[in-house]
């Protein structure tokens, strides 16, 4: 139960900023922090990452319940560390919260606009996916389990 109201805790966060900025950003469109380096930009995102496989909502939504599911099953039934489970809970976090967007809107909303680093604009979910993967593979990289199997 507690890994649930994490994962709610999480969503709640990131739909909150999702509301913001279709409230006061999308009329705005963009609006610099830095200027050319940083601004908050409003998307509409109807594809995956890097809004590749544009309008295949139907594809997105059956993965992101997927993945979801199969997160919480690993969750309550495995013996993981604190790092795979924290990558586990994020990547649901954020795989639900684009997910809400696709169901409600028929595309999720992107915000971060990171004009220095690349041309690609993202959001909190897509932010809780990275961070959730990095978790995972450093888990797998270092695990003890791998260790031991040498």
């Amino acid at each position: 139960m507690v890994y649930e109201l994490i994962i709610v805790l999480l969503i709640g966060i990131d739909q909150l900023s999702k509301w913001w900025a279709l409230n006061y950003l999308q009329d705005a469109l963009s609006i610099p922090v830095i200027q050319n380096v940083f601004h908050l930009t409003y998307v509409e995102n109807r594809g995956a990452a890097f809004g590749m496989f544009q309008n295949n909502q139907i594809i997105f939504i059956i993965v992101a319940l997927i993945a979801s599911v199969f997160g919480l099953y690993y969750l309550h039934t495995k013996k993981v560390s604190i790092i795979s489970k924290m990558g586990i809970i994020l990547i649901i976090s954020g795989a639900i919260g684009n997910l809400i967007d696709r169901v409600r809107l028929g595309f999720v909303v992107d915000y971060f606009d990171f004009r220095v680093v690349w041309q690609y604009v993202f959001n909190i979910a897509d932010i809780f996916v990275v961070l959730g993967t990095i978790f995972l593979c450093v888990y797998i990289l270092f695990s003890e389990e791998k260790k031991q199997v040498k």
